[in-house]
């Protein structure tokens, strides 16, 4: 059985929290997990950072265990990276480096994740981990930074993509679909923007699967990985499934075009990842994201029902 200890910052976000609950729960690897929240390990501090590393070193190393971070931590506030960039680069960039030299330093391998809003979204195929980034807002661009710092660092480092979160927990598209179901008669959604929907739990799943073959030694050759639901589906698709699988009525969900709905960040039109870069790992595929939803659904209803 493989023997992990997993530091992961952002331990209170939606990701976070799934990671920290399915390591602990798992039969297949034995995991000493720590999960602090940003504020109890904000990334943007180095000392707090080299010595977050440093005691995870030195847990492994009683306890005969194999160390590992899985990066969480993020702003992810789109709209508000716009007028806030600095404090977004912060996090999402100058956080990651930080991250990593502390990784290099005591030889620790680091998973981090990233975004589909690293491209520009005008692709006519899903977009493989090589593809030229083109970033159309703050938070894409602040993000494609933290990459190149990750990659760039030394450290034994996989940056995972992934597209369009939702979990239990935090702010998210599924939870707010839930709120405006209840409150509006009609919901307008825009129809023209593509993306593949990806269940917080099931990347969890994977980041884990991924993790085990790293301190394995048999971490994937290229360092660069998406990572999504299968499939893929307009925001306005994403909504009517949500809306079914609530047992409410989907052609209460309209659509519009993004010219109808203006935001602060513009958003990639169809940045769409394709997943054959996980598979060619040798990881396993996440399930078609309309399956995930179901389960999402199925497993959260009493705590959806009281939001």
């Amino acid at each position: 059985m493989t023997r992990l200890a997993i530091l992961v910052p952002g331990g209170s976000g939606q990701l976070g929290r799934d990671l920290a609950a399915l390591a602990r729960s798992s039969n297949a690897v034995h995991v000493d997990v720590t999960a602090p929240s940003s504020a109890e390990l904000d990334i943007t501090h180095a000392g707090a950072v080299v010595d977050a590393v440093r005691a995870l070193s030195a847990r492994a190393v009683a306890d005969d265990l194999r160390p590992v971070v899985i990066n969480a931590a993020g702003y992810t506030a789109v709209d508000d990276a716009e007028s806030d960039e600095q404090r977004a680069f912060a996090v999402n960039a100058d956080g990651p480096r930080i991250l990593a030299a502390a990784c290099a330093s005591q030889n620790v391998p680091l998973v981090h994740t990233s975004t589909d809003y690293v491209f520009s979204g005008d692709a006519e195929r899903p977009y493989e981990p090589d593809d030229a980034l083109g970033p159309l807002n703050a938070y894409g661009r602040t993000k494609a930074a933290g990459e190149s710092a990750v990659l760039g660092s030394g450290a034994a480092a996989w940056v995972v993509r992934t597209s369009w979160l939702y979990g239990a927990t935090g702010c998210n598209f599924v939870r707010t679909m839930l709120e405006l179901e209840r409150e509006r008669d009609t919901v307008t959604v825009v129809e023209d923007q593509y993306g593949a929907p990806t269940w917080s739990a099931d990347l969890a799943s994977g980041l884990l699967e991924l993790v085990a073959m790293v301190t394995n030694g048999r971490g994937p050759a290229r360092h660069t990985l998406h990572c999504t639901g299968g499939g893929q589906a307009s925001w306005y698709e994403f909504a009517r499934a949500i809306f079914a699988e609530l047992g409410a009525d989907e052609d209460r969900v309209r659509p519009c075009g993004t010219a109808e709905y203006p935001r602060p960040a513009a958003r990639p039109a169809r940045a769409v990842l394709s997943g054959d870069s996980w598979r060619g790992a040798g990881l396993t595929p996440l399930r078609d994201w309309r399956e995930a939803l179901a389960a999402f659904v199925a497993r959260h209803r009493t705590e959806l029902a009281g939001h």
